[in-house]
């Protein structure tokens, strides 16, 4: 690499062009800081520097070169044909996301080929315009996307449309007759694009499903469910395949497994949950040591790995929880019955066995196939009672808000009652609470916010609101479910400095993004509030949640939660372990949940592998299987939101005209997002209804500001407002301010 002979007097800009674009030919693989540059070139005087700044951002914008990192340049060596992933946008500025990764560019509509979001596509750039972004149209469409779009029928005499309010579709979708699968007007159908001809506005489309009449309870949540591209009926080859499971217990198979169906066990839950995966046993070894077992339902032993239910169970990756239902991940034969860990049943388990003294230290600990048998199915509400009537709750419970749900009976009518398990359930929650507050100490964080649940008619209406707020028996279960799962994930990660361990897929959480905490630190400072930012892992988890303790009971609480979580990395699975943030945990995997997540069961076959001597497997095909099941869960969590959302609007919907009090939890160009206060329920201002002054949006400060009279709506803002509109087909409520006199 020869400096360049360029001297700094006289300089011309058309020179040092044709200097620099020479220098990054011939050295075309390397990377040049600035200062680098400047000394090859040899530009000593500031003016001339100056003008190399002038001559780089040319090259920038001319793809000529590229940056990377800031402030350091190398030659851009684009292909000018790409292939990658098309991503449709309703506002016709659809986007290319290149496969071999890099900046998204964008395609015009005229350039799309009428290619559909999701689609692998090929594209050729577009000569770059002058002070333009980078373009680019595509050429060929490699490999349609299966998405299917959501929506009401139109049906007219010889042809039909559906109206549909995906937003990566600008025009409805046109149905010959005989696409149309015998729907009506005003039915809710899926439907599959078949073709778009290169003239045509409208693509054409064929009826797949039609789910029944728009309003219908059923038909909306399958809708909500179709739309996230999530399956609402199981196959009737796997529910066939389900059914031939046997759910007898051979001798052979006890054999094999520590027996333990004298020590007492039990199942805690929701009071209407029906796949109970989970169950803790309790005895005690000698005075002040307990065998504290966290016992999972084995679904490993019934569904082996490529089996066609296994595949199925892979496809879902999760079970989805919607307002009034739950689309489990396994057939209901295997998820609610044979692998269900219900009271008086022997049950296949896969078992972390802790030895625990009275200070829930582990002394020693375990993982075994075992055989269970559940003594006993409590509820939440039930085990609360019990701690509550003898004084073991935490402060904090008895001024919770208590649950509007129903407390069934017992699963058996010879149930004893709860309080015969006292203390039994006392000892596992003065363990529960000591080894939350070592959590804490450690710099876990607080998160736990109340959930908004619904009170629901067997047909589906919502009658009222109510309020879910975790306690003591809820953390009980929670502390020994992370106890068992952060174990098996430090025995498979946690090896000598000089030893590689093997494959796990582990739940991670990365740091938070330092310029997010940034924001969060001065937009509580409009409250009153300090965050420091500055320290280490765990200081800046104790700065978190002292502000989430401050912010308790106060009218900003929910704002600041809020947006602390969104200055949070979303939590997702992989093979990378880097340990996570949220927990405070240097290793975590998920183990305790099977029935209802499929990472779960793929540690389970892992872990049963290796303590069988099995050798490691490939890395990259878990990765990959860690990413589909992230995918999933957060298309899940999509569907559970958009499912509230619908019953919070349809539950509004009787209160038109009614007033309430709310608090501001979102501002955006279009107007105000306002939570009402005594139901949780969210609607938008839109700006258009913001009276008596021009409003801009104010990004940085959270905030719209009046042109005029400098009026400010601030994020965590009180107001009144008034119910004007519930729209039931966008999922949207529309609020009015209402402006004091």
């Amino acid at each position: 690499m020869g400096k360049k002979k360029t001297g700094s007097r006289g300089l011309r800009k058309n020179d040092l062009e044709r200097i620099v674009i020479e220098f990054f030919q011939e050295n075309p693989s390397i990377t040049f800081p600035l200062k680098t540059l400047c000394k090859q070139l040899h530009l000593n005087t500031n003016p001339a520097k100056m003008l190399l700044m002038d001559v780089l951002e040319g090259l920038l914008m001319d793809d000529f070169i590229k940056e990377q990192p800031r402030n350091s340049y190398t030659l851009n060596m684009p292909s000018q044909v790409m292939t990658g992933t098309f991503r449709r946008k309703a506002n016709g500025k659809n986007i290319f996301e290149p496969e071999e990764g890099g900046e998204p560019i964008l395609v015009a509509e005229r350039n799309s080929l009428h290619a559909m979001d999701g689609d692998i596509v090929q594209v050729t750039l577009l000569a770059r315009r002058k002070h333009h972004v980078r373009e680019a149209s595509v050429t060929e469409i490699v490999k349609r996307s299966d998405k299917t779009f959501v929506g009401t029928l139109q049906v007219q005499k010889s042809y039909a449309y559906l109206l549909t309010e995906d937003r990566t579709l600008a025009n409805d979708i046109f149905i010959p007759k005989e696409n149309l699968k015998k729907g009506k007007t005003g039915d809710k159908a899926v439907v599959r694009i078949v073709e778009w001809p290169e003239r045509a506005k409208n693509p054409i489309g064929k009826v797949i499903d039609i789910l029944g009449k728009t309003g219908e309870n059923n038909a909306e949540m399958h809708a909500i469910l179709a739309e996230y591209g999530l399956p609402y009926v199981y196959p009737a080859q796997v529910e066939k395949a389900a059914e031939k499971l046997s759910p007898g217990i051979t001798e052979t198979e006890i054999e094999r497994r520590i027996d333990m169906r004298d020590v007492l066990t039990f199942t805690i839950d929701p009071y209407d949950a029906k796949d109970y995966d989970d169950a803790l046993s309790i005895r005690p070894i000698k005075a002040g040591l307990w065998e504290v077992g966290v016992h999972i339902a084995d679904v490993s032993h019934y569904v082996t790995e490529g089996s066609i239910i296994d595949r199925e169970a892979y496809k879902r990756a999760t079970s989805v929880y919607l307002v009034d239902r739950t689309i489990p991940m396994l057939p209901e034969r295997l998820c609610n019955f044979i692998c269900s860990l219900r009271p008086d049943e022997d049950k296949l388990t896969y078992s972390v066995i802790f030895h625990i003294n009275e200070k829930a230290e582990v002394k020693h600990w375990k993982l075994a196939h075992t055989i269970t048998r559940s003594d006993r199915r409590f509820t939440y509400e039930e085990v609360q009672k019990v701690l509550e009537d003898h004084h073991e709750a935490s402060e904090e419970d008895y001024n919770a808000p208590g649950d509007s749900a129903p407390m069934p009976a017992p699963d058996s009518k010879e149930a004893k009652p709860a309080e015969d398990f006292a203390e039994p359930l006392i000892t596992l929650n003065r363990m529960a609470k000591i080894l939350r507050a070592k959590r804490f100490s450690a710099g876990a964080i607080d998160f736990d916010r109340c959930e908004v649940r619904f009170n629901i008619e067997p047909d589906g209406h919502p009658t009222g609101v109510y309020f879910k707020v975790a306690k003591d028996a809820n953390k009980l279960i929670e502390e020994f479910m992370l106890l068992a799962n952060r174990t098996v994930a430090e025995s498979i990660g946690r090896v000598p400095q000089n030893k590689k361990p093997k494959v796990l897929p582990y739940r991670i959480h990365e740091n938070p993004d330092p310029q997010k905490l940034m924001n969060l630190a001065d937009f509580v400072k409009k409250f009153g509030h300090k965050l420091k930012t500055t320290g280490n892992r765990a200081d800046i988890s104790r700065n978190l949640n002292h502000l989430l303790d401050e912010v308790k009971g106060k009218r900003e609480q929910n704002v600041i939660e809020m947006i602390t979580l969104r200055a949070m990395m979303k939590a997702k699975y992989s093979t990378f372990n880097c340990g996570h943030y949220g927990l405070a945990f240097d290793y975590y995997t998920h183990f305790t949940s099977p029935i209802r997540r499929y990472p779960d069961l793929m540690v389970h076959r892992l872990l049963t592998r290796y303590a069988e001597g099995g050798r490691n497997v490939s890395q990259d095909k878990y990765e990959e299987f860690c990413e589909h099941c992230s995918d999933m869960e957060q298309t899940a969590a999509q569907a559970e939101r958009s499912s509230i959302k619908y019953k919070q609007v349809e539950f509004m919907s009787e209160r038109l005209g009614e007033t309430f009090k709310g608090t501001i939890s979102g501002v955006t160009e279009f107007g105000l997002y306002v939570e009402i206060d005594e139901n949780k329920c969210e609607g938008m201002i839109p700006l258009r209804d913001l009276e008596g002054d021009y409003y801009e949006f104010d990004e940085k400060n959270y905030c719209l500001k009046g042109r005029r009279y400098h009026h400010c709506y601030n994020l965590g803002d009180s107001v009144k407002v008034q119910v004007a509109r519930a729209d039931l087909y966008r999922k949207q409520l529309d609020l009015k301010l209402i402006v004091p006199d």
